[in-house]
């Protein structure tokens, strides 16, 4: 019922605002045009000029710098998606986006369905408690989501998506050290604008989004406001054969909205407020074989079916206010403030064995606060410098609860909180040699302190009222300091063809093991280490064929030391010899290299076809791995890091003679084998596997458009996760979406 309620009231607002697009677009007698070129080619975001005839890329524009620049003019290793080239690859969410970004790895981490995995050429985390931070920052309209908990953003009313790869710590916030996915939304347009879409498809998918927006109090008005809906909603994948409950559903409701004003011709001020509310269920783990102690239950034949005894609760709520003033202080100073507050609350249920027993049952609770303050100052005079700077600040509170029920027999919580706060200044300056020659250097200055308390305790009973042991007990601060610099240097040989390379630092900064157990292993108490990455790269960009033929190339060398790697550590608890109990450990690795070649191609032939795609190769080794004092480099392997992975993506495209147009896209994508946790279990391993993706989209005329997709559509079985903890007979894997299709139908006016 409640499902039922929730679901019908978020499509009562979208049919509202379709009928309020209908009565716009009758009242003022204007059809606005859409903000991305309807014609823009699919994989690298890159636009075409807006008619089926065209036969010339359009070159898209970018904030990378945090200035705006083309794409292909740009010296930097970064993907661009707009609006339309992610309708046309079928991007409901930013895992999506992992095949057709080079070595881009994103998935949602193991039991839920919003708390995101990300890593770039081998950079990232995978742990997503608190007091450790991800490897790949991800932002919303420029402010940094701090915690994984409900980053796996849904797409809906989106501008762009760019997707930065490398260290980019010179001008991005903070842990961007593998690199950086930047959601943009839809701005405040000064016409009335707005669309209306319904989606279903199998596994009974029931997804409504619709947006309305433009000026407020008239045509003339400064003032201008946006909002944005979605809910999105699909039965499980899988069913919970002990209660009923579904298995790796979707049940998620969203809504941004945005004002602004135009103060004077110099000054605007903008505020904006997102929600995001998800009470998915649990994704199901499949078992990968019996657990030890419970041999009767064997492994079932479906790969999203469980048998889990919790209650089927995997709540995330997330909600975010900005403030953004801009000041164009003269014709070459521009000043921007951001301010910023996000909150986010998860409470969630994980059944490790994924069994009615009471083997490995565990109920968490996650809490994050986060202020942030961004002041840039950018300059450009038309001559031969320009650049930004700015200044950083980051007040954060992440915590919580997590208790553990092992056997019914031992029980356990882990509870605290981690402040942080962290202050920065950064510059990057271009400096403009030749009409083809330019220097790009910047720095990032970062001081940093982490204040933890924690406190974990061993119980009597599943009541986890009467404390009997204590494992942890601490309050401590520990602090970071790093300059991470960068130099870059591009020359362009022609008007065709850029060549740049660079040299860049990636910094992130250390804390404290919130699962520590300093009884049993005392060094667990201390702080671990920050982890840094020196990147050397170099690259091409190419507009060939008079702009029909975009090439981008990347040769990148990375030096990867105190890598922070989350572990299960086995240990005696009584003194027989045996390892009989495990805690989860964290710990800095050692050193590693990680060397990688990128490509993305976008080819338009004629005014019918394109071919678009991406081609990556990827080399990362332990150099330096010490386990228990012996060094254990040579047994290791990265994870989330596929040696090949690629994607092509062809499409046909025509006008109708009805006005409208008819266009079609066959989609394939490849990733090599992946290790994708640190215990390195051969049943988790995931080999090479392809993935099959089409659509067809049909846009009746400029008002409605008509769209059939599908994905996976030979219902490929692969891994993206799992765990494998021997102590308590757990091995089990999660499985990535099986094959779906949809039918959408979208009005814009």
């Amino acid at each position: 019922m409640k499902r039922m309620q929730r679901n019908g009231l978020m499509l009562a607002i979208v049919s509202v605002l379709a009928a309020a697009t209908v009565r716009a677009s009758d009242e003022s007698d204007v059809v606005a045009e859409p903000a991305v070129a309807a014609q823009a080619p699919a994989a690298s975001g890159e636009g075409e000029s807006g008619n089926a005839a065209a036969t010339t890329l359009d070159r898209v524009t970018v904030t990378a710098r945090k200035r705006e620049e083309t794409l292909q003019d740009v010296p930097v290793a970064v993907t661009a998606f707009t609006a339309d080239a992610l309708e046309k690859l079928n991007v409901e969410d930013i895992s999506d986006l992992d095949a057709q970004v080079p070595n881009l790895t994103i998935y949602a981490a193991r039991g839920s369905s919003s708390t995101v995995t990300a890593y770039l050429r081998g950079v990232g985390q995978s742990d997503p408690l608190w007091g450790v931070d991800p490897g790949v920052g991800i932002y919303l309209d420029d402010v940094y989501i701090a915690r994984p908990q409900g980053a796996l953003l849904d797409v809906f009313d989106v501008e762009r998506v760019e997707v930065l790869r490398g260290p980019q710590g010179t001008l991005y916030g903070k842990n961007t050290i593998g690199g950086a996915i930047k959601y943009i939304s839809r701005g405040l347009p000064k016409q009335a604008e707005g669309y209306a879409q319904l989606t279903v498809g199998n596994y009974g998918q029931l997804d409504a989004k619709g947006a309305i927006a433009g000026p407020v109090g008239g045509e003339d008005s400064p003032v201008r406001a946006r909002l944005a809906v979605a809910s999105l909603n699909r039965d499980g994948f899988g069913e919970n054969r002990t209660n009923g409950a579904p298995v790796s559903d979707k049940e998620i409701n969203a809504f941004r909205a945005s004002l602004g004003a135009d103060l004077s011709e110099r000054f605007d001020l903008g505020i904006a407020f997102d929600w995001m509310d998800d009470q998915s269920g649990v994704r199901g783990a499949r078992m990968l074989a019996p657990n030890r102690f419970a041999p009767a239950l064997t492994p079932l034949d479906d790969r999203y079916d469980i048998r889990a005894g919790m209650p089927n609760i995997n709540d995330t709520q997330m909600k975010g206010l900005s403030a953004t003033a801009n000041w164009r202080a003269t014709d070459s100073w521009a000043f921007k403030y951001v301010l910023a507050r996000r909150d986010s609350d998860t409470e969630t249920n994980i059944d490790f064995d994924t069994l009615p027993n009471k083997i490995a049952d565990v109920k968490a609770f996650y809490r994050d606060e986060q202020t942030t303050h961004e002041l840039q100052a950018n300059y450009d005079g038309g001559g031969m410098a320009r650049g930004v700077m700015g200044l950083y600040h980051f007040d954060g509170e992440a915590g919580g609860q997590v208790r553990n029920n092992f056997f019914n027999a031992s029980f356990g919580d882990t509870q605290g909180t981690v402040f942080t706060d962290s202050l920065a200044a950064y510059a990057d300056w271009t400096f403009d040699f030749t009409d083809r020659l330019s220097l790009d250097l910047g720095a990032r200055w970062t001081d940093e302190d982490k204040h933890a308390i924690v406190l974990n305790r061993g119980y009597t009973d599943a009541t986890f009222t009467t404390p009997t042991t204590t494992v942890a007990n601490f309050n401590r601060t520990v602090n970071f300091s790093n300059v991470s610099p960068k130099l870059a240097l591009d020359f362009r040989l022609n008007d065709e063809v850029m060549l740049y390379g660079s040299a860049s630092r990636g910094f992130k900064s250390g804390g404290f093991n919130i699962r520590a157990n300093s009884v049993a292993v005392p060094r667990s108490a201390e702080p671990f280490d920050d982890e840094q990455v020196d990147s050397f790269e170099l690259g091409t960009k190419m507009a060939l064929a008079e702009q029909s033929l975009f090439l981008n190339f990347a040769y990148f060398y990375n030096v990867y030391e105190d890598i922070q790697l989350s572990v299960f550590t086995a240990y005696d608890s009584n003194g027989d010899g045996v390892d009989d109990a495990f805690f989860g450990d964290f710990t800095n690795a050692g050193k590693g290299h990680i060397q990688g070649l990128e490509m993305e191609y976008q080819w338009l032939p004629n005014e019918h076809w394109v071919l678009s795609g991406n081609l990556a190769w990827l080399d990362a080794q332990y150099d330096d791995f010490l386990s228990r004092g012996i060094d254990v480099a040579s047994q290791q392997k990265f994870t989330n890091a596929p040696r090949f992975s690629g994607a092509v993506n062809l499409e046909y495209r025509s006008e109708l003679a009805s006005g409208g147009s008819l266009a079609t896209r066959l989609g394939y994508s490849y990733q090599g084998e992946v290790w994708p946790t640190t215990d390195l279990s051969p049943a988790i391993r995931q080999d090479g596997y392809g993935l099959l993706n089409a659509g067809v989209i049909w846009k009746v005329n400029p008002d409605w458009t008509l769209a059939l997709q599908g994905s996976n559509l030979t219902n490929k079985e692969y891994r993206t996760t799992g765990y494998n903890i021997p102590v308590l007979g757990v091995l089990t894997g999660f499985y990535g979406p099986p094959r779906q299709y949809t039918l959408s139908a979208r009005y814009d006016f």
